[in-house]
């Protein structure tokens, strides 16, 4: 008997354990409707925890690649200005030496030039400014002064500081007398 009675112990935690399986995998097929949506729920907020993670390694990553291009992107400009700033502490030198000065003005002049050009290779252009109509969008009015003539009222007679665009842009307003 013991044996038939160990045998009829251990059937019932067969059958309970088989039960138990039957009514789990029920369980997961008979989940209400709100234990669904938060399931639903729980994934998307795992999406969205990480896509938003994901999004601020990305600004942090932009932000530090901004900074680095704009910390060397003037680089490549100052490299190719150095050897105007040679060109005029030679000339410098040469003032304090020099008996004639025509020399001495076309050294600085073909210097100055040298600069204007390595500045427009970069994008650089000046303003024409005198004789044209005063246009507020590009010059700054210093001053009107009475035209010469009919021809010139309204129009730009002096420039006292140039503008300049980069690019196609301003960069710099120009600084004009107008006639009135």
């Amino acid at each position: 008997m013991d044996e038939h009675a160990a045998a009829h112990d251990v059937q019932p935690t067969e059958t309970a354990d088989t039960g138990n399986k039957v009514n789990e995998e029920q369980n997961a097929h008979e989940q209400t409707p709100e234990q669904l949506l938060a399931a639903e729920l729980a994934v998307a907020n795992d999406k969205y925890v990480r896509l938003y993670a994901e999004f601020e390694n990305y600004k942090r990553r932009i932000s530090k690649e901004r900074l680095e291009l704009m910390q060397t992107a003037g680089k490549e400009i100052i490299a190719s200005l150095l050897p105007v700033i040679d060109d005029f502490e030679r000339a410098l030198k040469a003032f304090e030496t020099a008996k004639e000065l025509g020399p001495l003005k076309e050294g600085v002049s073909l210097v100055g030039h040298k600069l204007k050009s390595i500045l427009a290779n970069q994008g650089l252009k000046e303003m024409e400014s005198i004789g044209k109509p005063f246009d507020a969008e590009l010059q700054e009015a210093i001053t009107n002064i009475p035209a010469p003539n009919d021809e010139l009222k309204g129009k730009v007679i002096d420039e006292v500081e140039k503008g300049y665009f980069l690019h196609g842009k301003v960069l710099r307003h120009a600084k004009v007398v107008v006639g009135s």
